[in-house]
């Protein structure tokens, strides 16, 4: 189960979340599993029946107004309970002043409690969406990932098949490197795969006989990108001599990541062909088949309408010849 620790998002500086820590750092290696977000209002009110204690709990102006109208004793009970409950963490926001006795409460029960400077409906907005991507699954493959046309083409096939090279010329001919070698995928809702680099791998290339080399550096920003959806799998596969491979690209293939199943197709590999060019062709034809137009399937169309057209002149034929 994939999961963040209230340090790692209380570290995350892209999102925007804009969270200090006030008190309970003890509790810091808690964890979240699940991307929904709970005000404990009635909580605080003394029912605890449905407080998800894995989830975050938010605190708006409605719930430090509440506390603020207790009586001493009672608000100090109220927010000792609330922290007793192994919550994972709370959030106050719009940088509201946090009343002393629940910092007290909050370091006593190792409650990690936090401060934002959103406004209660905005900081939710944010943290869903950012759980939702970080907590969805995620996995490593080996291949080289490309954008080729606005096409997310992974490559994929055994080691010294010529992924990397076959990458390498479709730098040269503009397009642009995601990942070679390990990518990053990661599931993104509704049922989109995402893919990009591994931090330490980011930008570079293995080529055989050259060694490693910087695609950002040789060839400028241009010729790379942090990541892109896997719209085609091709897998680059060693000619074999009297195997039939697919001549008019009717057979549908597709390769299964995280439950999402990405179109698929086998190139065969060997002297005399170009791959490069096999490659951006097929994701041209990609892009055609998701405006709904299918090369293969329109041709099969013709050529069975044809026969059809000159099975019913063979017929006439015969039904003429018959009657003289």
């Amino acid at each position: 189960m994939t999961e963040l620790t209230i340090q790692e998002i209380l570290d995350e500086k892209e999102a925007g979340l804009d969270l200090q820590l006030l008190a309970g750092d003890e509790g810091l290696s808690r964890a979240i599993t699940v991307p929904r977000i709970q005000k404990p209002g009635l909580a605080l009110a003394g029912y605890t029946t449905n407080l998800h204690p894995d989830r975050i709990q938010v605190l708006g102006s409605t719930e430090l107004s509440y506390l603020g109208h207790l009586p001493k004793e009672k608000a100090l009970k109220a927010a000792n309970d609330l922290c007793d409950l192994h919550l994972a963490c709370l959030v106050v926001t719009k940088n509201q002043v946090v009343p002393e006795y629940l910092v007290k409460a909050a370091d006593k029960h190792q409650t990690p409690l936090l401060r934002t400077c959103h406004l209660s409906s905005d900081f939710i907005s944010l943290i869903t969406k950012f759980l939702e991507e970080r907590l969805l699954p995620s996995s490593t493959l080996h291949g080289v990932l490309i954008d080729v046309l606005g096409v997310g083409v992974l490559l994929q096939g055994k080691s010294g098949v010529g992924k990397s090279e076959c990458a390498l010329d479709l730098i040269l001919r503009g397009y642009r490197l995601v990942a070679d070698d390990v990518i990053k995928v990661r599931l993104k809702l509704p049922a989109v795969i995402f893919g990009e680099g591994m931090d330490l791998l980011h930008y570079h290339m293995e080529i055989r006989g050259l060694g490693i080399i910087n695609i950002k550096h040789l060839f400028g920003v241009a010729a790379i990108r942090e990541r892109k959806k896997i719209d085609l799998v091709l897998q680059l596969v060693e000619w074999e001599q009297g195997k039939e491979y697919d001549r008019l690209g009717l057979e549908e293939d597709s390769y299964l990541i995280h439950g999402v199943e990405i179109p698929m197709m086998r190139i065969p590999v060997r002297q005399g062909r170009n791959t490069s060019t096999i490659v951006e062709v097929a994701a041209r034809n990609q892009l055609l088949k998701e405006m709904g137009y299918h090369s293969a399937q329109e041709f099969q169309h013709l050529l069975e309408t044809r026969m059809a057209e000159a099975a019913r002149l063979h017929a006439h034929t015969i039904i003429g010849d018959n009657l003289e």
